[in-house]
C-alpha cells in the first residue's frame, strides 16, 4: 500500500511538472498542442520523434525550446545530401605528441549530446541515414572498432520533408521503426496563425525556461515505466497490432486488400509506453482505451507500409489504421 501511495505522490508531482514544461514550450511554439504532447510523450518513454512536415512550420523552434525546457545538452545537423557518416558519429584523427610519437585520437561528431536534431533527415543518402541506426537503438557508436557510449538521456527528433519533395529519399525501414513514434505537423489554424504574426513579429519574443534537468528527465523516464496498465488496454493494444498485419487471422478486411506489410512487437512495445506518457500528460494515473486509439496512428503509421494497388486507388494508411482502431475499440466496448 506505501509503495502505491509513493508512487501516486510521484506521479502528482511529475504531472506538475509536466503542465509548466508545455507552458513554457508553448509560449515559443504556439497552438499545436497535439505536436507538443507527442513530442513530450516520446521523450517521456526515452525514445526518438519523426517530426514530418513541410518547410517553416516550426519544427526547428520547436526542437530548440525543448532543448531549454528540458534542460538538456542539444546539437543540430543539417542533412544534405553530401553529408558522410563521419560528420556525424566523429572520427579518428593522427595525432604526434610532442616527443614524435604519433597516436590516433577520437574527436566526437554533433552526435556526442543529449538531444540532436536531424534537419531535413530524408535530404541525406540511405548510407548517411543508417549511421543513426546503432546510436538510436543501443545509445552508443562503434568507430574503428572501439564502442563509445553516447550521454544519457540521448533523443533523436528528426525531421523530414514529405517524401514528394524533390531530392529527398526514403528512410530504411529499419530506422523507421526506431523512431518510437511519428508526429505530422500541419499548418496552424487561422487564429493561431495570427497568434504567431502578433508573437514573432515584434521587438521582443516570449523566451521559455528550464523546467527539467537531465536527472530528473531520467527519473520521470523511469516513473513512467513503473505506471500501471490494465488488462484491457494491453488486450486492446494486442490486439490493434496485430489486427494491422495482412496475414494475422484477426486482420479485417482494409487492412487484407491494402497493406503491403504490418507492425512487429516493437510498435506494441512502443504502445505501451506512450499511453502511459499521454496518461500522465493528462494527469491521470493509468492510461485508458482512448489513449490506445488516439495513439494509433503515430505509433503505427511509419511501420506499415500500403501495397501498390492500394497506393494507386489512393488509400491512405491513417484512414485504414483509423477503421482498424474504431473496430478494435468497439469490440472491447462490447465485451
Amino acid at each position: 500500500m506505501d509503495d502505491i501511495r509513493d508512487l501516486v505522490t510521484e506521479i502528482e508531482a511529475l504531472v506538475g511538472k509536466l503542465a509548466d514544461a508545455r507552458a513554457s514550450i508553448t509560449k515559443r511554439f504556439i497552438g499545436q498542442e497535439r505536436v507538443v504532447d507527442l513530442v513530450l510523450s516520446a521523450i517521456l518513454c526515452g525514445g526518438h520523434g519523426l517530426l514530418i512536415g513541410l518547410p517553416g512550420l516550426g519544427k526547428t523552434r520547436l526542437v530548440d525550446t525543448l532543448s531549454t525546457v528540458l534542460g538538456l545538452d542539444g546539437a543540430r545537423v543539417q542533412f544534405t545530401p553530401d553529408l558522410m557518416p563521419a560528420d556525424i558519429l566523429g572520427s579518428e584523427v593522427l595525432e604526434t605528441g610532442a616527443d614524435g610519437s604519433r597516436a590516433f585520437k577520437f574527436l566526437e561528431g554533433p552526435i556526442f549530446c543529449q538531444l540532436l536534431m536531424a534537419d531535413e533527415i530524408n535530404r541525406a543518402s540511405p548510407r548517411t541515414q543508417s549511421a543513426l541506426l546503432q546510436a538510436m537503438q543501443e545509445k552508443s557508436v562503434t568507430i574503428a572498432g572501439q564502442p563509445h557510449p553516447l550521454p544519457a538521456p540521448f533523443h533523436v527528433l528528426a525531421t523530414q520533408n514529405p517524401i514528394e519533395q524533390e531530392g529527398t529519399y526514403p528512410l530504411p525501414e529499419a530506422q523507421l521503426d526506431r523512431f518510437l513514434v511519428q508526429i505530422d505537423v500541419p499548418y496552424p489554424t487561422r487564429d493561431t496563425e495570427r497568434e504567431i504574426l502578433i508573437a514573432t513579429t515584434g521587438v521582443a519574443e516570449e523566451q521559455s525556461h528550464r523546467v527539467f534537468a537531465p536527472a530528473e528527465l531520467i527519473a520521470a523516464q523511469t516513473l513512467v515505466r513503473r505506471m500501471p496498465v490494465g488488462e484491457g488496454v494491453m488486450e486492446q493494444i494486442l490486439d490493434l497490432v496485430r489486427a494491422c498485419r495482412p496475414d494475422d487471422e484477426t486482420a479485417p478486411e482494409a487492412v487484407r486488400d491494402s497493406v503491403a506489410w504490418g507492425p512487429g512487437p516493437r510498435a506494441a512495445q512502443s504502445l505501451m509506453l506512450t499511453v502511459r506518457a499521454r496518461a500522465l500528460l493528462d494527469g491521470r494515473l493509468a492510461p485508458s482505451a482512448e489513449d490506445v486509439a488516439a495513439l494509433a496512428a503515430p505509433v503505427l503509421s511509419h511501420r506499415m507500409a500500403l501495397s501498390f494497388a492500394a497506393r494507386a486507388r489512393g488509400v491512405a494508411l491513417s484512414g485504414v489504421i483509423g477503421e482498424v482502431a474504431e473496430r478494435v475499440t468497439r469490440v472491447e466496448a462490447a465485451a
